[in-house]
Formats: structure tokens, C-alpha cells, sequence
């Protein structure tokens, strides 16, 4: 089992920036995918970044959704089971909660879909005002 606790959400103006964070404890692997996920109100959950990492910092790769290329980073502390979500820029249509989600099976990829991850966080709510 691999327990993920978020943290870092909260109500920020348009423009501004907020760095979420999602510890992992219990059950982890050298080989590990950690994403983030949000959730608007009457949506359904969407992908946003993801990091994948094998054997410390040697085949790394990440991924993004295209309406927060370029304004979001995710990363990771080496040696640490701790991802982070840099968010700058924020639009109100960023609101949502954000969920962290994990996955411990081995793959080449950075999946971008829900099912693809085993382990998912309570989640963080984010809140942009115009």
C-alpha cells in the first residue's frame, strides 16, 4: 500500500502562484510514476502532469496537458518520496481539486489516464478568483 497526503491548495487571485505538494509513504519503488489530477465541479477528473523516475534521476521523463504547458512544473526531491506541483500563473479556470495519484508498476510511458494509477491522495482544493 502506498499512502499519498497533498498539501499546499488554497484561494489565490488570477496570476498568482501556489506550489502543491504530495508526500508518499508506506509501499514505494525505485521505479515510481507520481501525477497530478483535478477535479471542477460538474467535470470529471482530469489529468494535469506527471513525473516518471527510475533508479534516482536516470530515466526521467514528464508530461503535461496542454492548457498548463508552460505554467506548471512538476518535480521531485531526489531520494525524497516527494512530488511537487508548481503552479504559476493561475486562471480561474484552474479551480478545482487537486488530487495526487501514484503507480508502482513498471512502465516505459508517463500515463495520462485516471486508471493507469493505483494509489490516489484525499485531494486539495484550489481556488483562482478573477
Amino acid at each position: 500500500q502506498v499512502q499519498l497526503v497533498e498539501s499546499g491548495g488554497g484561494l489565490v487571485q488570477a496570476g498568482d502562484s501556489l506550489r502543491l505538494s504530495c508526500v508518499a509513504s508506506g509501499r514505494t519503488s525505485n521505479n515510481y510514476v507520481a501525477a497530478w489530477f483535478r477535479q471542477a465541479p460538474g467535470k470529471e477528473r482530469e489529468f494535469v502532469a506527471a513525473v516518471r523516475w527510475s533508479g534516482g534521476n536516470t530515466n526521467y521523463a514528464d508530461s503535461y496537458a496542454d492548457s498548463v504547458k508552460g505554467r506548471f512544473t512538476v518535480s521531485r526531491v531526489n531520494g525524497r518520496n516527494t512530488v511537487y506541483l508548481q503552479m504559476n500563473s493561475l486562471k480561474p479556470e484552474d479551480t478545482a481539486v487537486y488530487y495526487c495519484a501514484a503507480r508502482i508498476r513498471p512502465t516505459f510511458a508517463v500515463p495520462t489516464f485516471i486508471n493507469s494509477y493505483d494509489y490516489w491522495g484525499q485531494g486539495t482544493q484550489v481556488t483562482v478568483s478573477s
